[in-house]
Parts: C-alpha cells; sequence; structure tokens
C-alpha cells in the first residue's frame, strides 16, 4: 500500500485548515446576521457577538414583511431578474458562438474588438444620456439591457465551446445535419454547465443590483427589492437619530436591518445548491483556455 509522504501530509493540513478558516470567515457573519434578525432588544443591547440565538423575536421579519412595498418590489426584482438573465444567454451565446468558428472572416480582429470593450467604456454619464435619449427613462429596459452583455462572460463562453471535440460537428455534417442543427441538437445541449454559469452570474447581479434602479427609475412602484430594502435601511437610521435616543429604538432598528438582509438572500440561497454542479464545471472549463 502506498505511504502518503510526510511533505505531503503538511501540505494537505495546510490546505485544509486554510479553507476551514475561509469558510468560518464566509460563515460566521451570516450566522451572525441571522441571530440578530431573530434576537429581542435586550439580547441585541446585552451581549455584543453572538452566533446562537438566545431568544426569538421575530418583529423585525413582521416589521420588513408588512411593508407592502416590499412584495411589490420583490416582483420587480424578480421580472428583472428572469428578462435579464434570458436576455443575458442568449445574447451572449449569440456572441461567443461565432468566435469559436475558425472560418470566420476576420476572427482576430473581432475578437480583439470585443476584449477590447473590457478595458474601456463610455461611463456613467455617457450612458445616462443614452438611455434618456432612448426613451428607456422609468422603463425596466433600462435596467436590463445596459448589462444584457459582459465582456468577460463573452470570452468564458467562447473558451467553453471552443473546447468541445470538433468531430462532433464534423460527424454531423457527414450525417447530413446544418449548422442550425449543429448548434440547437449538439452545441447548445453540451454548454448546458456554462449556460448555468452565466445565468447565475448575471442572475445574481440583477437580484443585488440597485445603483441603477435609483437613477433610472423614478416611480416607486417600479423599484426593485435592494432599492427598497436600502430606503428601509437608511428610513431605519434617520429615525433613530431624530428619536430620543433610547436603546430600544436603537436595537430595535437594528434587528429590522438584519431581517433585511436575510429576507434579500433567501432566494440565492435556495437557488445555488441546485446549480453548483454545473457553476464549477463551468467555471473551470471556461477558464482553462485562454
Amino acid at each position: 500500500m502506498k505511504q502518503t509522504a510526510f511533505t505531503d501530509k503538511l501540505v494537505i493540513v495546510f490546505a485544509y485548515t486554510i479553507l476551514s478558516l475561509l469558510g468560518l470567515s464566509s460563515l460566521l457573519p451570516l450566522m451572525q446576521v441571522i441571530t440578530l434578525s431573530m434576537s429581542p432588544s435586550e439580547v441585541i443591547n446585552s451581549y455584543s457577538f453572538h452566533f446562537i440565538p438566545l431568544k426569538f423575536d421575530f418583529k423585525g421579519y413582521a416589521t420588513v414583511l408588512a411593508n407592502e412595498n416590499l412584495w411589490r418590489a420583490y416582483g420587480n426584482t424578480l421580472l428583472r431578474t428572469a428578462l435579464g438573465v434570458s436576455l443575458t444567454i442568449v445574447l451572449t451565446f449569440c456572441a461567443a458562438y461565432p468566435l469559436t468558428k475558425k472560418d470566420l472572416p476576420h476572427r482576430t480582429f473581432w475578437t480583439a474588438f470585443v476584449v477590447l470593450t473590457m478595458f474601456f467604456s463610455g461611463g456613467l454619464i455617457p450612458l445616462y444620456l443614452l438611455i434618456k435619449s432612448l426613451g428607456l427613462m422609468d422603463s425596466i429596459w433600462a435596467l436590463v439591457l445596459p448589462p444584457a452583455i459582459n465582456t468577460f462572460m463573452v470570452m468564458v463562453v467562447r473558451n467553453f465551446i471552443a473546447e468541445l471535440p470538433e468531430s462532433l460537428e464534423e460527424s454531423a455534417k457527414i450525417d447530413g445535419a446544418n449548422d442550425i442543427v449543429i448548434l440547437f441538437r449538439i452545441v447548445i445541449p453540451l454548454s448546458l454547465p456554462i449556460i448555468a454559469t452565466v445565468g447565475l452570474y448575471s442572475g445574481v447581479y440583477h437580484w443585488n443590483a440597485w445603483f441603477d434602479s435609483m437613477i433610472y427609475i423614478q416611480d416607486g412602484k417600479k423599484h426593485v427589492l435592494q432599492f427598497v430594502l436600502r430606503k428601509i435601511i437608511l428610513l431605519g437610521n434617520t429615525a433613530e437619530f431624530e428619536m430620543t435616543g433610547q436603546n430600544q429604538n436603537v436595537t430595535d432598528v437594528e434587528s429590522i436591518k438584519m431581517a433585511t438582509l436575510v429576507v434579500s438572500i433567501i432566494p440565492l440561497l435556495l437557488v445555488y445548491p441546485f446549480l453548483q454542479k454545473y457553476f464549477v464545471k463551468g467555471s473551470l472549463m471556461g477558464a482553462v483556455k485562454g
């Protein structure tokens, strides 16, 4: 039986130690947030850091969930995320697939042109003027069209498709398949890991985005979830300073803040485990070939 060398054991122990510390550094803040969100005022005021709830009080959740703007914003964010992810997947795939074809005229130039946009952009003010001149203000299209294509993801998808065996396409052509059949019956089914990766990246971006909603959307009924949650937190801070400064009010605000954070991340926590295996595979295979 092959014996593991002492140096290899040290490397394994070191790697597991680092991974454990990184895992705890991510898990402990989340536990702290969840614990404070369901703790009563006296516990929050008496203990600074604690990761296990000592008493339970869900008034923070009741305050957040009773806000009618929250549910409307949930619907707006779900619509934005679904629309944005669909657009991103379709447009990213349409941009990346032709760049993998060796018979594409001037392929090197087009690839360099696409990569160039990853380093240079017009900036916020030209983008705002463009959105306004196109008549997209106060519309969901102002939120989903500007980030519809990410250049980095285009290159990752291009690298992933380029890794697929060329013999599959050649065999399909020998059997009489045209380019459309090859795309929909061979390339896309084999590209599910990278499609899931692009979808997850895009979904997380759209779910957490709030700055563009603040700039482009004036109608309060069209604001997205993260912007509404931000207003709840800021209003809590304002009330805190305008009140008499009693500790009871301070701790209530902290409980509401933590509850809003938990409410905002629950959908991502529910979706991520189902996409995790595709996410890892797609990211690795898309990043191997430069």
